[in-house]
């Protein structure tokens, strides 16, 4: 009987003293950017929903333009049910690319996406470019003149965005533009509104803030259509260039973990692209709808990283 007691107490004391696992999500770049904002609004629903009994820590992993926070979910949490982490089209940019050192998108599981973040060219509130053909022929003009920022590394999917946009603009030497890779839009945001940069290119949700302040103007979104809630911005394809540039906003997770607990992912996700919460985040930062799942997902993202490539090859970055 003493026996039994002292171990129904021990059960009783580990049952109720372990507390459950909060879900991590890691944003592979500085506070404030497209990663940021992505981990946090699909935290903050989860938590709302009722999915997880903890709030969503999120963890911000800085480097190589998510190469870092890559590598070390790869080597160190590659079976942790726990961890998500925010992606985009910069993410497999990167990959495509072979920017992290070898890895490939296979070494991790692609949950899903909820969101098609535009892209969009801004410049400061004092710049003498009023349209994205005054920038464009300045360009032209003297390739010099004109730093764009962004907030992917050389290469990345920011850089990749002036570089088709140029090109579609009939200025095809990509090795002339000015381009600063930045650690997050934030970063890319600070440079242009300092002056450094005379322009930046991003998506409309990490710029939203600063279009709304005033503190940046939007020459052009990189979208089919203008977006609901920006619509006084006018698209490139307006203004005489024909490109779209949707950056997707999703999640991967560790590829150690059982489809059961991949399958508890793809479930959740869709449940937060689903709520009315996600829904109104979407009009407040100029998202447009996006959503694919689960497998459909894993092979979108093995089709967008062959496209990558080819684009890459066109315009030199890679041989």
């Amino acid at each position: 009987m003493k026996n039994w007691t002292r171990a129904a107490v021990a059960a009783l004391i580990m049952g109720t003293a372990a507390p459950a696992m909060a879900e991590e999500c890691i944003a592979p770049a500085n506070p404030g950017g497209g990663w940021d904002f992505t981990c946090r609004q699909i935290g903050r629903i989860m938590t709302d929903l009722g999915l997880v009994p903890n709030m969503v820590q999120v963890t911000n992993v800085t480097g190589a333009g998510g190469g870092v926070a890559f590598a070390q979910v790869v080597a160190d949490r590659n079976e942790d049910p726990t961890v998500f982490v925010a992606a985009s089209s910069a993410t497999t940019t990167r990959l495509a690319e072979n920017a992290f050192a070898g890895a490939t998108a296979d070494q991790v599981r692609w949950v899903g996406a909820i969101g098609g973040d535009p892209g969009v060219i801004v410049v400061g509130k004092d710049s003498e470019y009023q349209s994205l053909t005054d920038l464009i022929d300045a360009v032209k003009a003297d390739p010099n003149a004109v730093a764009f920022a962004g907030g992917s590394a050389v290469g990345g999917f920011d850089h990749l965005k002036v570089l088709m946009m140029l090109d579609k603009a009939g200025f095809g030497d990509a090795r002339a533009v000015k381009y600063i890779g930045l650690d997050g839009g934030a970063d890319a945001i600070t440079q242009t509104v300092g002056g450094f940069a005379q322009a930046m290119t991003g998506d409309l949700s990490e710029i939203t803030g600063f279009i709304k302040s005033g503190d940046v103007r939007a020459l052009a979104v990189l979208s089919d259509e203008r977006i609901e809630g920006f619509e006084d911005v006018p698209t490139a394809k307006e203004q005489g260039v024909d490109i779209t540039a949707m950056n997707w906003r999703g999640i991967y997770v560790p590829k150690g973990i059982s489809d059961e607990d991949y399958d508890k992912w793809v479930d959740w996700l869709k449940q937060v692209g689903e709520s009315e919460q996600w829904q109104q985040t979407m009009v407040e930062n100029g998202l447009a709808p996006y959503n694919v799942y689960g497998a459909d997902f894993e092979a979108f993202v093995a089709e967008n990283v062959a496209e990558i490539q080819e684009i890459a090859k066109e315009i030199g970055l890679l041989q």
